[in-house]
């Protein structure tokens, strides 16, 4: 069963970025699968770093988009994603020194973390990209 399933709920209207939260909420589907089957150590690494890698990129697009299109709330938007990465950074170095404790809460903050965001923070610019052209 998946911790976070895909639904309109979620989207902002602009498939490229509906499409990467997609790609967030199956890669966290991944990581509880494999804590359930026991093999949260064995794939945890790679999958951490994956996911850290990608939410960079991700916020990269996303912000890139507000830009472009002049979102007045770029500023405190960015600090979110810079918070995220710096919370997510925390996980994995102490998934690096050895700690077998993370999953649970780490699967925690993804979820209340991507739930809240997509479902509030990032409805925020859903209807300036819209007004301003973005799809």
């Amino acid at each position: 069963m998946a911790l976070l399933t895909w639904s309109n709920k979620y989207s902002v209207g602009v498939k490229a970025i509906d499409d990467q939260h997609a790609t967030f909420l199956r890669m966290v589907n991944e990581l509880h699968a494999a804590m359930m089957r026991g093999q949260a150590q064995s794939v945890a690494g790679p999958l951490l770093r994956k996911l850290a890698n990608y939410a960079r990129e991700h916020f990269s697009s996303e912000e890139k988009l507000m830009e472009a299109a002049k979102f007045p709330g770029l500023a405190q938007h960015r600090v979110q994603h810079q918070e995220l990465l710096a919370q997510a950074g925390e996980y994995v170095a102490r998934h690096e020194k050895g700690d077998h404790t993370i999953f649970v809460p780490l699967l925690k903050f993804l979820g209340d973390w991507l739930t809240n965001h997509l479902q509030h923070t990032d409805q925020e610019y859903e209807q300036w990209l819209s007004d301003h052209g973005a799809r």
